[in-house]
């Protein structure tokens, strides 16, 4: 065991020493539309987007498969780019907080994620725990006075996990950390040092930097917002060349207050109440892709929906005069029947998200002291927020090589199909950081 744990870390090292890494998510909601291998060219790592963390609370393991099986996805990439397990994502946290809780509870947390690893063929594996210590979805109805342990746990959890995926064959493995200083409360320095030495990789999930808890605009993935990020994960211990800047191939969008004039501040304009006294949505902020549905024609022939799904990438409509939602599911609420609500596929009472993006997208400003792509709709009260390929390009210059990182990542793959701009120009920049032969 202890020369199998040698081999790996030197494969590590490595590893490190081949920077820059370029690594992508890959999610089930998003894979109508897939880019060829001219786009997809350079990857280093693609990451499979979620195994839900309480499969591998359990003794016998629960059976997990990804959405596609590997062979499909590594047809869609470079021979040599590693396919990695992602297990979490946003709202997931009760199986991390039961497997990290205990000795015992974290040795079968990781014993599992091996077997699973090894059985299905994976290269390395993502925990996307993203609020240990509190401060995720559910911060309001379990305060984060209750995670405090999660703390001291987390990482030791990510110890087992290291050691559990060596011990079936020298395993990468990465975590995807929050940009916000507010939600680095697992992340204090002493635990930063801890983790450094543990994981091979840090994504730094710079975007969301503005979300439904703010009550003033700023921009969701500003270049200013992530190099503040940055700074402060590398002033508490994370080696650069172990961290991955994070791109973002979505917009975000929040309902201003009324009465206010944003035309002119895309940083500190009030919003309107984006999110209820228990931490529930209001339907008044949310999230617009770069997919090619998201620019097409309502679709003809729409059918009712069968499961509840509905909207742009389906064929199906809300029956019973049922809304739908900004994310896809049929209901009566507020939070689908209000702004965000998709126009066509059901009973909409709020402006049209979609109408609004092309309006931003075709009128949209720089801010030049922050580093941000933003637009105020005044018709419909909405501030749009998002990255261009421009943008990205000054990341790379003022982020990526100022700071050393040691390579970027982006969320998510298939959110940028209607003309892939994002992805080549990630795609573009990150060869300017590999040294010419």
């Amino acid at each position: 065991m202890r020369s199998l744990i040698l081999a790996c870390l030197a494969t590590s090292a490595a590893a490190a020493a081949a920077a820059p890494r370029y690594a992508v998510y890959f999610d089930q909601w998003h894979a109508a539309v897939l880019p060829n291998k001219s786009s997809t060219a350079g990857i280093t790592h693609v990451i499979t987007a979620f195994a839900q963390s309480s499969l591998f609370t359990t003794d016998p393991v629960t059976q997990y498969e990804p959405f596609l099986p590997l062979s499909d996805v590594r047809a869609l990439f470079d021979k040599d780019t590693k396919v990695c397990m992602a297990i979490g994502g946003w709202g997931d946290t009760d199986g991390f907080s039961q497997g990290a809780a205990t000795k015992e509870s974290r040795k079968l947390f990781a014993k599992n994620i091996a077997a699973t690893v090894q059985r299905l063929g994976y290269d390395c594996v993502d925990v996307d725990w993203e609020f240990p210590g509190g401060n995720g979805e559910d911060y309001k109805k379990n305060p984060n006075s209750n995670k405090t342990s999660e703390i001291q746990t987390y990482p030791l959890l990510l110890s087992e996990i290291k050691k559990a995926i060596d011990s079936v064959g020298c395993h990468e493995l990465s975590i995807a950390v929050p940009a916000l200083e507010r939600d680095m409360i697992a992340y204090t320095a002493a635990n930063v040092r801890k983790i450094n030495g543990i994981v091979d990789v840090v994504n730094v999930m710079t975007y969301d930097l503005m979300n439904r808890r703010d009550n003033y605009t700023t921009h969701h993935t500003s270049l200013k917002g992530s190099l503040a990020a940055i700074n402060t994960y590398i002033a508490r211990g994370f080696k650069p060349s172990k961290l991955n800047l994070g791109f973002a191939f979505y917009a975000k969008w929040f309902t201003t207050a009324d009465g206010v004039n944003c035309a002119n501040t895309p940083v500190g304009c009030q919003t309107a109440l984006l999110e209820a006294a228990d931490g529930t949505d209001m339907g008044k902020s949310g999230a617009m892709t770069f997919e090619a549905s998201t620019f097409a024609a309502l679709p003809t022939g729409l059918v009712d929906s069968p499961d509840g799904s509905c909207g742009a990438g389906t064929n199906y409509k809300c029956p019973n005069d049922a809304c739908c939602g900004q994310y896809g599911f049929c209901g009566t609420e507020v939070g689908h029947c209000g702004t965000g609500c998709q126009t066509g596929f059901g009973r909409c009472e709020g402006p049209s998200t979609k109408d609004s993006f092309k309006k931003a997208l075709a009128n949209s400003k720089y801010d030049a002291k922050n580093g941000g792509q933003w637009y105020w709709d005044a018709d419909v009260n909405i501030f749009w927020t998002w990255d261009t390929p421009e943008i990205i390009a000054r990341k790379f210059v003022d982020i990526v090589k100022v700071k050393g990182l040691g390579g970027v990542m982006a969320w998510s793959l298939g959110e940028d199909s209607y003309d892939w701009s994002h992805l080549l120009a990630l795609q573009k920049n990150v060869k300017t950081l590999r040294p010419s032969h």
